[in-house]
């Protein structure tokens, strides 16, 4: 699988972010450029900061300092439903479905951006993931660990996403799953969505990533090619 080349879309940039929980500072300055419209992978080991960058980054979390910008509009006065109805997606860690709620009622959850009804919605979840329609009716809680992500990444698929955050989308799934999943990721990223990834298999990371960077103890160490992070990460934490 192969991420292609990047068709164009918003930029990404974070500008000497700053972020802490309480009196505890995680991110110290970081300073990133993440393309537009194609897949960038943020690497390095747990507890390095890519989640709170992430978070950052959707409105979830404010900077302490510095700012986040994507595509030359600061994000630090937009709430996370201001960005998400923006086009800003984000795939949280632990899946982010509504677990009471059945597949459909989740799909209906994902129509109050606006830009398409639930049969449309419904219509291009089903198409990616057919699994989905098979199992409309049931709680998402109950279905398996790789059903849940699937019905979170349709989120993505229900109107002009424009941006996309994905958090260890990988974790504890089946690798034929992870392939289906990421088949869809790299199909937005062909079409100008701007996919920004952490991902715990470096190897699957840099298959799809056109550009990745390395976190250590909340900055940026290493940015490059997916090449030289492979190799920067075997001297980095590897």
């Amino acid at each position: 699988m192969s991420g292609g080349q990047p068709a164009g879309g918003p930029r990404i940039e974070f500008r000497g972010v700053h972020a802490a929980y309480g009196r505890i500072e995680v991110l110290h300055g970081v300073d990133l450029d993440v393309p537009g419209g194609g897949i960038f992978a943020l690497l390095g080991p747990n507890g390095g900061g890519k989640s709170t960058l992430l978070k950052v980054a959707n409105g979830r979390l404010a900077p302490t300092r510095g700012q986040v910008v994507i595509e030359g509009v600061a994000t630090e006065a937009s709430t996370p439903q201001h960005l998400a109805r923006a086009g800003v997606v984000a795939v949280p860690e632990g899946r982010g479905v509504f677990p009471n709620l059945s597949v459909r009622e989740n799909l209906r959850m994902w129509t109050y951006r606006g830009a398409l009804d639930l049969a449309q919605v419904e219509e291009r979840a089903f198409e990616q993931f057919p699994r989905l329609k098979e199992r409309r009716k049931q709680l998402a809680g109950s279905l398996s660990g790789g059903e849940q992500q699937m019905l979170a990444v349709s989120r993505a698929l229900a109107g002009d996403t424009k941006v996309l955050l994905l958090d260890e989308m990988s974790m504890g799934l089946a690798p034929i799953v992870v392939d289906e999943l990421y088949a869809v990721v790299v199909a937005m990223a062909a079409a100008g969505v701007t996919v920004l990834l952490v991902e715990q298999f470096v190897s699957t990371a840099l298959e799809l990533a056109h550009r990745a960077a390395i976190m250590l103890h909340g900055r940026i160490a290493h940015e490059g090619t997916p090449q030289e992070m492979a190799d920067a990460a075997l001297g980095a934490y590897l």
